[in-house]
């Protein structure tokens, strides 16, 4: 037996461990990946998502909105408070709207459609007519209805296409008529371009702009062919072209792109340099909620079309990204809901609405960066204005409506627990009536058994 130098035996050494802790901590991970994707998976995810999103984008845009607004209606001589209180009674009207939409079966939601065109047609007709129409900001797009209250029907327009281009598509796939281009084309797009003549006889190009992206949307979901997808494309570009041509404002707002300077030229980009100034001075996380100084008259529109610059200003790059993942998130929901249906107007009005919501969302966020012409369109569910809160909130109960009639998401809602453990008149209450039946597919399921049966 070998001895060591002070001839006591060596005290023999423990094993060493296995060196596994990279296998350990690779397999935590590989777990948690596959919970979280177990959990993203669920029936219910989308519903969540749409629920939660929207209801923190719009509870988040009403601070916005009161923060931003304060200074603006104290230079008009109103309360600091006035346009918070405009946008937040618009809010709970649209909340309703919201809830009625959800609860609302697909057939009638289907049925909505030619009235609510046939008024959103009749109103941006009315908008024409001198001493009805009201002009803001050089457009005439709007109607007063006594006293501070207006109304923009161009905004129902958006929805008004949705739900009849939805509805028009999916009776033309019943019949299997979109394998025809001349079926998927009218009278789908010349509706679509009337309703485009009537936001652009008073000037609103951002509006149609959105217009056309649905119209893009319902005829890529329908299975347009590349060839007549490009056509309809490159004839709304030329449209476009000569619009933004024949227009001085228009031009100038597309020559204050990448501008750095407020007076780039002969061109006054004031309020595109300002809104990169606001983001730029938010830094990570913000001056402050209420410590904005660009919006003390220095950025035009700070509550609507530029609050997202003012949300950069105060609450800093983690507030601009959490209304971005808001959005994606609102956005991935209503893509997951098309294309798990079955149902064609289902489909084509929840890809119809997510296009919306989207394509507005960028153009909007792209304007405040700099990267996008400015528009002119606000922020859904976020910037100020009851006349786009409302269309939107509606659209968000149709997203809802339709997340919900999904068969496993039923099925899942079916199952789920009362939140109350008591029911009414048990507990010794005294009132003799008999405990309330929850219904729910487990108690029912759970009845069908026999007492010894497991």
């Amino acid at each position: 037996m070998p001895t060591s130098r002070t001839g006591r035996p060596p005290v023999p050494r423990a094993p060493r461990r296995p060196a596994a802790p990279r296998l350990v901590r690779e397999n935590r991970v590989l777990a948690f990946y596959h919970r979280a994707r177990r959990g993203w998976d669920r029936p219910l995810t989308a519903y969540y998502l749409i629920f939660g999103g929207s209801l923190l984008i719009t509870v988040l845009g009403l601070v916005m909105v009161y923060s931003a607004s304060q200074i603006t209606a104290l230079q008009m001589s109103l309360p600091g408070s006035y346009f918070f209180r405009k946008q937040l009674l618009a809010a709970v009207i649209g909340a309703g709207l919201l809830f009625a939409a959800s609860r609302m079966p697909v057939k009638l939601h289907r049925a909505l459609a030619y009235p609510i065109l046939a008024g959103a047609v009749f109103l941006m007709a009315l908008v024409q007519i001198p001493g009805i129409g009201v002009s803001v900001n050089g457009n005439q797009n709007w109607i007063a209805l006594g006293g501070s209250f207006q109304i923009q029907p161009s905004e129902f327009g958006k929805l008004a296409l949705v739900l009849w281009g939805a509805d028009l598509l999916a009776r033309k796939q019943d019949k299997r008529l979109l394998t025809q281009w001349k079926h998927m084309l009218v009278p789908l797009v010349p509706a679509a371009f009337m309703l485009l003549g009537l936001i652009m006889i008073g000037g609103d190009m951002g509006t149609a702009i959105i217009l056309t992206a649905i119209l893009f949307g319902l005829l890529w979901l329908a299975g347009a062919p590349t060839r007549l997808f490009a056509g309809v494309l490159s004839v709304a570009a030329v449209l476009g072209l000569i619009l933004i041509k024949t227009s001085p404002n228009r031009m100038a707002r597309l020559q204050c792109l990448g501008a750095t300077e407020p007076q780039s030229g002969p061109v006054d980009c004031w309020q595109a340099v300002h809104g990169i100034y606001a983001l730029a001075s938010g830094g990570i996380f913000g001056s402050g909620l209420g410590a904005s100084v660009e919006k003390w008259g220095q950025l035009p529109e700070a509550h609507t079309d530029f609050i997202f610059a003012v949300t950069g200003e105060e609450l800093g790059l983690a507030g601009t990204l959490s209304v971005l993942a808001l959005f994606a998130a609102l956005g991935y929901a209503g893509i997951r809901v098309a294309g798990r249906t079955e149902d064609p107007f289902v489909r084509y009005a929840a890809g119809g609405v997510t296009t919306w919501i989207t394509a507005q969302a960028v153009i909007n966020i792209g304007a405040v960066l700099g990267l996008l012409p400015i528009a002119g369109v606000p922020l859904p569910l976020f910037s100020y204005g009851g006349s786009a809160l409302l269309p939107t909130m509606f659209a968000i109960g149709l997203l809802i409506a339709f997340a919900r009639d999904e068969p496993a998401a039923r099925a899942a809602l079916a199952m789920r627990q009362p939140r109350f453990g008591r029911k009414r008149g048990a507990g010794g209450t005294g009132s003799g009536r008999s405990p309330r039946r929850w219904n729910t597919m487990r108690r029912r399921a759970s009845a069908a058994r026999s007492s010894g049966e497991r």
